[in-house]
């Protein structure tokens, strides 16, 4: 669990070193992930028949995944990894609201307090010093939390789809999901203009990292380990994505931070955590 939550604070810092617009770096990463993932799933003898219906419980979280990447990819180029990732993790809050309004699953006691420390915390990272940020870093702010909502789109309508409305294991239905989500990038970066032709070989190998590392080892890491862990240390676990990512944010991008901002991200997660912890019958 540590090791795929460690692989997954990568991905942001592999989108940051393509010199691919947004979208290309999108769609290589389901495009590889999702094609490895098929691979990995008929080498176990475990392939499944396709069928129409899979096909059709795989749209709506292939466009959850795909608005979620759009934005995302973008955020990361303007506000850097850090936090980029930080904002979508923010995903905790609304898939606990939505639990309560559709699923009648109770919030934590600790889930208020924790959104507000969460809010705080971001407030110090990005709101502070507001009115002194471009406009671009704004809209990368914005991107950022938008990336946050379409995540969690993506998340529900995966967890409805293999609530017995699919036959395919979750390692299937993920690659036929990322294939899906590859051809409406695709599709978006035609009508961008971009040129999907990789010319070199750093974004060669970079892209197919970031789909081997983002999109299947950790996914698979993750899923195996998930089963074995209690639901509040898979939270905390969780949150060294975002942690590493922004800590390899200034290590590697010599991102300028001052000690507000160590706050601001110690309060954003600690709030986010806070926001995991659910009562043992909705952990269940």
């Amino acid at each position: 669990m540590t090791l795929g939550a460690a692989l997954l604070s990568t991905t942001g810092i592999f989108v940051a070193y393509t010199t691919v617009p947004a979208t290309v770096s999108a769609f290589y990463r389901m495009a590889f992930g999702g094609a490895m993932l098929l691979a990995w799933v008929a080498w176990r003898g475990q392939w499944r028949a396709l069928r129409w219906r899979d096909f059709a419980w795989a749209t709506l979280p292939a466009i959850g995944f795909a608005c979620d990447l759009f934005q995302w990819h973008r955020s990361i180029l303007v506000v850097g990894p850090g936090v980029a990732t930080l904002l979508t993790n923010f995903q905790v809050f609304l898939l606990a609201l939505v639990g309560l309004a559709y699923y009648r699953e109770r919030l934590g006691r600790w889930f208020v307090p924790g959104m507000l420390l969460a809010i705080v915390g971001l407030w110090l990272l990005v709101g502070a010093e507001w009115s002194l940020f471009s406009a671009a870093y704004r809209a990368g702010v914005w991107l950022g939390l938008g990336s946050c909502v379409a995540y969690a789109v993506y998340l529900l309508s995966f967890r409805h789809a293999l609530s017995g409305h699919t036959q395919l294991s979750p390692a299937q239905f993920l690659g036929l999901m990322s294939l899906e989500s590859a051809l409406l990038l695709g599709a978006i970066g035609w009508a961008e203009g971009n040129a999907f032709v990789l010319d070199s070989l750093r974004n060669w190998s970079v892209l197919l990292a970031l789909g081997f590392f983002g999109q299947v080892l950790a996914w698979l890491l993750m899923v195996g380990a998930m089963p074995r862990l209690p639901a509040s240390l898979v939270g905390l676990l969780l949150l060294l994505q975002p942690a590493l990512a922004f800590v390899l944010d200034v290590l590697l991008f010599a991102r300028r931070t001052s000690a507000s901002d160590w706050v601001g991200l110690t309060l954003a997660l600690f709030g986010i955590l806070l926001g995991t912890l659910r009562p043992r019958r909705a952990a269940a």
